[in-house]
């Protein structure tokens, strides 16, 4: 490829890798079947999350894209918040169709958590893959800041699916 300018920009710099990979992942929305009849996603924010999950900066997508840094930017923060509340809109669902919801009220200690669950799941039948530990970093993990040390800051809820999968849900 031969670049007219003397000074190369940052696009010149860039082009050739990058349009390779802007290439590559045209293939793989294509290969892991990323329909935008069907998606949370616009084509242009899947994109730019694969680009940008492939460690591609904002300021190079946005050259190759022929937009601007602040664009791309946008899309990528309208993107991430979309792959949220549709990670949400499932727990809710998840939530929904569980057979287990255990209430953990505030000032509960994490450790009290796993009874507290077993004994639900043991009344609806379910079965729950997790040792006590391993439960309690589940729960903490999903739980986030609404778990302070060992004590529960925030009202939560554990739901646990007929297959055993472990939710939790909580407001901010």
């Amino acid at each position: 490829m031969t670049y007219a300018f003397a000074n190369p920009t940052r696009s010149d710099r860039h082009a050739p890798e990058a349009v390779a990979v802007i290439d590559e992942t045209e293939e793989l929305l294509t290969e892991i079947g990323f329909d935008a009849e069907t998606s949370i996603l616009t084509r242009r924010q899947a994109q730019v999350l694969a680009l940008r999950e492939r460690g591609i900066s904002q300021a190079d997508i946005a050259d190759e894209l022929g937009t601007s840094r602040a664009n791309v930017s946008s899309v990528e923060s309208s993107a991430r918040e979309n792959v949220e509340k549709a990670r949400e809109t499932v727990a809710f669902a998840e939530a929904l169709r569980a057979p287990v919801r255990v209430r953990v009220p505030e000032g509960t200690d994490l450790y009290d958590v796993p009874e507290l669950v077993y004994e639900a799941c043991d009344e609806a039948g379910v079965k729950v893959d997790y040792t006590a530990p391993d439960l309690m970093k589940v729960v903490s993990d999903a739980a986030g800041s609404a778990v302070s040390g060992r004590q529960i800051t925030t009202p939560l809820i554990v739901g646990v699916t007929s297959d055993g999968m472990v939710r939790v849900r909580h407001r901010e």
